[in-house]
């Protein structure tokens, strides 16, 4: 507890240049272990030399504990440093409550009568900072009566603050924001929307997957001194992509002094259509950029010329024989596996349209007889779907799916908008079954390993949900694998490989949603900021010797 609060401290004291000296600082706590955690904040912002009230919604007789072990602390300090007051514990009725001027001061509210008494007494927007330390984990039924009152306060703080474009009070969450579930993606009722959360050892669910992340604003994860071994023992087959995970896939596939493009993979885009060149022309292109040393798109014979002149001149493209309508048809599939002997892995499915029976027994053709990786994507997948239970992946010869959640529900055979309710369950169920890598893309997209392990990525933001992102994505998934299986051959890691690309395809929308905003992002303006999100991560390494 007291680790928590001094990372808690140092969280709220790199928002504030100022340091926590002359910080006004509210907490609210209740009576559990969150709770413990803010009566320990409280005190450690106070000896900092900030101004703090303190305010537990109970009686500190009624708490157990490490928790009741630092209220007594807080309140005997506040009785004790003549700047400061309490109210008395046995406070017979509302009128007994009051907030003594001073540095520190500790209130005990056990009603909604002595809440609002408290309320009237106290000038919220005068706080800089107000801490959430009222629920953590184990909370599983919505808040109501005084507590539910006192989240009510919190949102009248933020609304108070919006018409003036304010961002004081700064609203800050210990462990996650009190009326969520920590299990659980789904809201259990009304919570705190904090600015940030500083969260214990480990991210919870509600801390990382919509629509429970939404509330948390900005995530701090503290280290408090949690033996990394009961961590490594966890059963958990839910984690958190981290910059360490990214950078180290960076690391390990950096360019060497005597490396060239072969060394570097070599990427095959199946792609396009006549009416569809853009989704060819993006997917190579991130495929490209991302760090691939060869790339070829390979598009039916009436897209080739406008692919070709829309195309960086790095890119090189190749001819499908066609349908009548201009997309691939089933002998399309001869010329691919002819490609295939000098690629690295195949991404198949941007633009090729899904409308004919011979492109979906062309797209088909390729899953069932790969002898490379192959990344499927938008008509790819659609081109399959209902997916069939005898596609399969494998370690040898990886399936890496990358639906967003119209063509999830397409795979799954099911139209219901809420089936899809449970997506760490639907992607590592589908996963499992069929052996293979999916990537569900969305709000914190997923990636569901084979063996069960899901991955939550924390990059990215909503102008990704623009035209030609996932082919651009699809492009940077395919360039990493073709990148690692360059450079590692046959120690490369498919899985790790994705993961990267999620992260760093993240990463680069973020970067361009600070360059341009996310309203006027496009798909080509993520692929320009790859180079800034490997330089961010891997800075040393991107430097020539």
């Amino acid at each position: 507890m007291e680790a928590a609060a001094n990372a808690a401290a140092r969280t709220v004291a790199s928002i504030f240049p100022q340091t926590p000296s002359g910080l006004r600082v509210l907490v609210l706590c209740g009576r559990g272990n969150n709770g413990g955690d803010g009566a320990a904040l409280a005190r450690i912002l106070f000896t900092r030399g900030s101004s703090v009230e303190a305010v537990l919604l109970g009686r500190v007789d009624d708490t157990q504990g490490d928790a009741q072990v630092n209220f007594d602390t807080l309140r005997n300090l506040s009785r004790s440093d003549g700047l400061g007051g309490l109210t008395e514990s046995n406070a017979p009725s509302p009128s007994a409550v009051e907030v003594l001027a001073g540095d520190l001061s500790f209130v005990e509210c056990n009603s909604i009568e002595e809440w609002e008494t408290y309320l009237d007494h106290t000038k919220e927007h005068n706080f800089d900072v107000v801490i959430d330390a009222l629920f953590g984990t184990g909370l599983t039924r919505p808040l109501e009566g005084l507590h539910l009152e006192a989240v009510n306060f919190l949102h009248r703080v933020r609304e108070q603050r919006a018409p003036r474009g304010d961002s004081k009070p700064l609203l800050v969450s210990l462990d996650l924001p009190s009326g969520l579930n920590a299990d659980s993606a789904e809201l259990i009722g009304d919570a705190v929307r904090a600015d940030l959360t500083v969260t214990f050892t480990a991210p919870k669910p509600a801390n990382v997957l919509p629509p429970a992340s939404h509330f948390n604003g900005q995530l701090f994860v503290a280290d408090i001194g949690s033996p990394a071994a009961l961590l490594d023992e966890s059963p958990s087959q839910l984690f958190l992509v981290e910059a360490d995970d990214a950078r180290a896939w960076l690391r390990q596939t950096r360019y060497a002094p005597d490396s060239f493009k072969n060394t570097h993979g070599h990427a095959l885009v199946v792609a396009g259509s006549r009416a569809l060149t853009g989704a060819a022309v993006l997917c190579a292109e991130a495929a490209m950029r991302s760090g691939a040393g060869l790339v070829t798109v390979a598009t039916p014979a009436s897209a080739v010329s406008a692919v070709a002149a829309r195309v960086m001149p790095e890119v090189m493209t190749a001819t499908l024989p066609e349908t009548e309508a201009g997309a691939a048809n089933a002998e399309a599939f001869a010329r691919v596996a002819q490609l295939s002997d000098r690629a690295d892995v195949i991404a198949i499915g941007s633009g090729l349209t899904s409308d004919d029976e011979e492109t979906r027994r062309f797209v088909r053709a390729v899953v069932e007889r790969r002898e490379l990786p192959v990344v499927i994507d938008a008509d790819g997948l659609n081109s399959l779907a209902p997916w069939s239970v005898d596609l399969r992946g494998s370690a040898e010869l990886p399936l890496i799916l990358t639906p967003h959640v119209g063509e999830m529900r397409r795979l799954i055979g099911v139209d219901d908008k809420d089936a899809l309710k449970d997506r760490v369950r639907v992607a590592r169920e589908f996963a499992t079954g069929h052996a293979l890598i999916l990537v569900l893309k969305g709000a914190r997209t997923i990636t569901a390993a084979p063996d069960g392990r899901v991955f939550v990525n924390p990059t990215g933001n909503a102008g990704l949900g623009t035209a030609g992102a996932g082919d651009t994505l699809t492009g940077i998934i395919a360039g990493f694998i073709a990148q690692a299986r360059g450079a590692l051959k046959d120690q490369a890691d498919v899985l790790a490989s994705v993961l990267a690309a999620v992260y760093v395809g993240g990463l680069a929308g973020d970067i361009a949603a600070r360059e341009r905003g996310m309203r006027t992002m496009v798909a080509s303006d993520i692929r320009e900021q790859l180079g800034a999100a490997v330089r961010a991560l891997d800075p040393v390494g991107e430097q020539p010797c």
